[in-house]
């Protein structure tokens, strides 16, 4: 009976072996001998210091050319005439101050308005212009100089009509532009002076490049396609006026027109005068200051003072029978000069002179001589001449 036990614990401990897991770790491989190091490569190209292209521009010894040649520049010498103590209610008009003072060329290019002009106007500088750059991918975008504006630009005498140089140029065209249009007929073949700043104002660059804003008046000389002059098509304000300078007085900031941007094209010398337009220049001046137009005789006070009535109007000369009594004004344009005492505010001329004028105070007003769009410049000039000679 005890060895049936015995038997029975054997079976028993014998099965029980059969379900003990192995527990020892799987077998590893010992590591193999190194082989030979391989050769080191070569060292790549340091690249870029970040901040490279940034210096470029903004070290002090950039800025200080810069700073040099703008000192002579007109931008800087007329507008610091009008931001003075003496002219800062000129500058304090809305109108004015769009370009005449920093604050006021700042938020008209970003607002295009004046709300308010500057209480203390500061001259055009660097901040004038300069602001943040569009975009720092200069590679593929190109360098835009971090210019406020740099898009096409509608006109202020033609809200239809944008100029559009493509280029930086484009920052130009926001002051060198008309603030009048043209002489219109009102309906009896006269016209009447109604300012004594009547005429472009000066800014007539953009709008003689593009052949647009004079009075075409017919006559011997052909009136070229709008935007087509070569200086218009295959030029631009920032090459002509900004390329390397000649001898410290031109180019770059200065805005001069650089002798090197032009002897590029015009291989026989610099020109300085469209031939002919000088002399015919001359010549409409003579006419011109020989016209006779009316105007009416106004009431004044013992110091010559107009005296004015309750609305703030002139009071016309009445003669015996109730009309008003007209004097002649003799000549449109005086001295030669168109904003000096010139135009006879309230004065009336035929819309044919007063064409002739606006042509004259135009091309005169380009500052140019011609040399932005000669054909143009001639046949405007010319046939105005021939109108009225």
């Amino acid at each position: 009976m005890k060895d049936l036990r015995f038997l029975g614990f054997l079976v028993i401990l014998a099965s029980s072996l059969l379900f003990i897991q192995c527990t020892h770790d799987p077998y590893v491989p010992a590591d193999g001998i190194d082989g030979t190091n391989g050769t080191d490569g070569e060292d790549g190209a340091d690249g870029i210091d970040g901040t490279a292209s940034c210096v470029g521009c903004h070290s002090n010894s950039h800025r200080d050319s810069i700073t040099a040649s703008y000192s002579i520049s007109s931008h800087n010498i007329q507008t610091m005439m009008y931001t003075g103590q003496t002219l800062a209610e000129y500058t304090n008009r809305t109108y004015c101050a769009q370009c005449h003072t920093n604050q006021g060329y700042i938020e008209y290019t970003e607002t295009g308005a004046i709300q308010d002009a500057a209480a203390l106007p500061t001259a055009i500088s660097c901040t004038s212009c300069h602001s943040n750059h569009k975009t720092l991918d200069f590679e593929n975008d190109g360098p835009d100089y971090a210019l406020r504006s740099v898009d096409p630009v509608q006109l202020i005498v033609d809200e239809d009509y944008h100029i559009d140089y493509g280029n930086t140029s484009n920052n130009c065209i926001s002051c060198h532009q008309p603030r009048r249009s043209g002489p219109i007929d009102d309906g009896s073949g006269t016209f009447t002076l109604t300012s004594s700043h009547w005429g472009t104002h000066y800014g007539a660059q953009s709008t003689m490049l593009e052949g647009i804003e004079g009075a075409q008046i017919q006559g011997s000389l052909t009136y070229p396609v709008i935007a087509s002059a070569t200086h218009r098509t295959s030029s631009s304000c920032v090459s002509c006026h900004m390329e390397e300078t000649t001898n410290g007085l031109d180019g770059v900031h200065s805005m001069w027109p650089t002798d090197n941007a032009c002897v590029s094209c015009h291989s026989s010398g610099v020109p300085t005068e469209v031939g002919g337009l000088v002399s015919d220049m001359g010549l409409l001046t003579t006419l011109l200051e020989n016209v006779t137009g009316w105007e009416y005789e106004y009431e004044v006070d013992a110091d010559g003072e107009l005296i004015l009535d309750e609305d703030g109007n002139p009071i016309i000369v009445l003669d015996g029978n109730g009309d008003p009594v007209t004097l002649e004004v003799h000549g449109i344009i005086h001295d030669g000069h168109p904003n000096n005492g010139s135009f006879g505010q309230g004065a009336t001329f035929t819309i044919l002179e007063a064409e002739a004028a606006w042509n004259y105070i135009f091309v005169n007003s380009d500052s140019s001589n011609g040399i932005h769009n000669p054909a143009y410049a001639k046949a405007l000039i010319r046939n105005s001449v021939e109108a009225l000679d």
